[in-house]
């Protein structure tokens, strides 16, 4: 191998948006990620809403109304 054209190696803390931190080792100095085992549903069994560029709240609000005219087309009927 040459000499002078590889990254160092290193140890690296990794930050959680959760607030965890763990130690590995990277070419990189700091690594920040989103989801990691501490609070990933898979490892935790509960389950978490990763919401990316708002879709999950334009989803909930789209099947709200859904929700809201199917109730008032229930009443309606019942009357």
């Amino acid at each position: 191998m040459k000499d002078g054209i590889h990254p160092e190696y290193q140890k690296t803390v990794v930050h959680c948006a959760c607030g965890h931190e763990f130690e590995t080792g990277s070419t990189a100095k700091e690594i920040r990620v989103e989801i990691c085992s501490n609070c990933h549903p898979f490892f935790t069994g509960k389950q978490k809403l990763v919401d990316s560029a708002g879709r999950v709240e334009r989803f909930r609000n789209k099947y709200a109304r859904v929700a809201q005219n199917k109730a008032a087309e229930d009443s309606k009927e019942k009357s």
